[in-house]
C-alpha cells in the first residue's frame, strides 16, 4: 500500500516540473520573439516614421510660410524654416538622426553615419512627406491664395538669365548645410550637442543669403512636394541637381580632409 502511494505522488510532481519547465520555455521563446520584433521596428520600421512626419512637418510649414507670406522679402520664410527644421531635430534626431531631405541622408550615409539599407526608405519616406505636407497646405488655403503663392513652390528669379548661376547657388548653400550637419552631428570629432540648434541657423542664414535668387532649396523633398501640388515643373531640375551636387562636395573634403579617423580615409593611423 505505501508503495502504491508513493509512486502517484512521484510521477504527479515530475509532471508539474515538466509542464512548469515547459511553460518557461514558451515564455522565454515568446519574450525573445517580442524582443525581436520591438527590435526590427526601433530599427527599421520608427526611423521611417519619423522621417515621413518631420518631413511632412517640416515641409507644410516651409509651403504655408511661402504660401501665407504677407511681408517682403525673406525674412517670414528664412525663420520658419530654420525654427522648425531646428525643433524637429529635437524631437526625432535621436530616432532617425532628423534628416528630412534626401541630400543630407545621402552625405550622411556616404560620410559614414547610416547603413546603406536605410538610404531608400529614408527617401522615400521624405519624398512622401513633402508630398502630404504640400498637400496640407493645398487643402488649408483658399485656391486663389494658393495659386498665387505658387503652393511654395520655387520660382528662380530670371527664368531666361543664367540657370547655371542659380544651380550653382543651390549647390553652395547645400554643401553648407550638409557641412553643419556632418561636423556637428556625424563627424565624432566635432559633434555638438547644439547640432540641432546649427543645422536650424545654417537653413535660416542660407534663405537670407540666396533666398532671392534660387528660394534657396536646398531640398530635393521641399521640391518635390509643392511642384506637385501645384504643377509647377518649370526648372525643376535645379533642386535636384544642385543639392545633391553640393552633398557629395561635402562627402568629398569631409572623407579626405576634415573627418575623424572614423571618417577620414587619408592619413589614418
Amino acid at each position: 500500500m505505501p508503495s502504491n502511494k508513493t509512486e502517484p505522488e512521484v510521477f504527479t510532481v515530475s509532471s508539474g516540473v515538466a509542464e512548469s519547465g515547459q511553460v518557461a520555455g514558451e515564455m522565454e521563446h515568446n519574450r525573445r520573439r517580442t524582443d525581436k520584433r520591438t527590435k526590427v521596428y526601433e530599427q527599421y520600421v520608427q526611423p521611417c516614421l519619423a522621417e515621413f512626419w518631420g518631413s511632412t512637418l517640416f515641409i507644410f510649414v516651409g509651403c504655408a510660410c511661402v504660401v501665407g507670406n504677407t511681408g517682403a522679402g525673406a525674412i517670414q520664410p528664412a525663420v520658419a524654416h530654420g525654427l522648425a527644421l531646428g525643433v524637429l531635430i529635437v524631437l526625432f534626431g535621436q530616432i532617425s538622426g532628423g534628416h528630412f531631405n534626401p541630400a543630407v541622408t545621402l552625405c550622411v550615409y556616404l560620410c559614414g553615419g547610416m547603413s546603406l539599407a536605410m538610404v531608400v526608405p529614408y527617401v522615400l519616406c521624405q519624398i512622401l512627406g513633402g508630398i502630404v505636407g504640400a498637400g496640407l497646405v493645398k487643402a488649408m488655403f483658399p485656391s486663389h491664395v494658393y495659386l498665387a503663392g505658387v503652393g511654395g513652390a520655387f520660382l528662380p528669379e530670371a527664368m531666361s538669365s543664367d540657370l547655371g548661376k542659380i544651380t550653382l547657388a543651390e549647390l553652395v548653400m547645400t554643401m553648407f548645410l550638409t557641412t553643419t550637419v556632418t561636423m556637428a552631428a556625424v563627424n565624432k570629432k566635432t559633434s555638438s550637442p547644439v547640432a540641432p540648434f546649427c543645422i536650424g541657423l545654417t537653413v535660416t542664414a542660407n534663405i537670407l543669403a540666396g533666398g532671392g535668387l534660387s528660394g534657396a532649396c536646398m531640398n530635393p523633398a521641399r521640391a518635390l512636394g509643392p511642384a506637385i501640388m501645384a504643377n509647377h515643373w518649370q526648372h525643376h531640375w535645379i533642386y535636384w541637381v544642385g543639392p545633391v551636387s553640393g552633398s557629395l562636395i561635402t562627402v568629398i573634403y569631409s572623407r579626405l580632409l576634415l573627418g575623424d579617423q572614423n571618417m577620414r580615409v587619408l592619413l589614418r593611423k
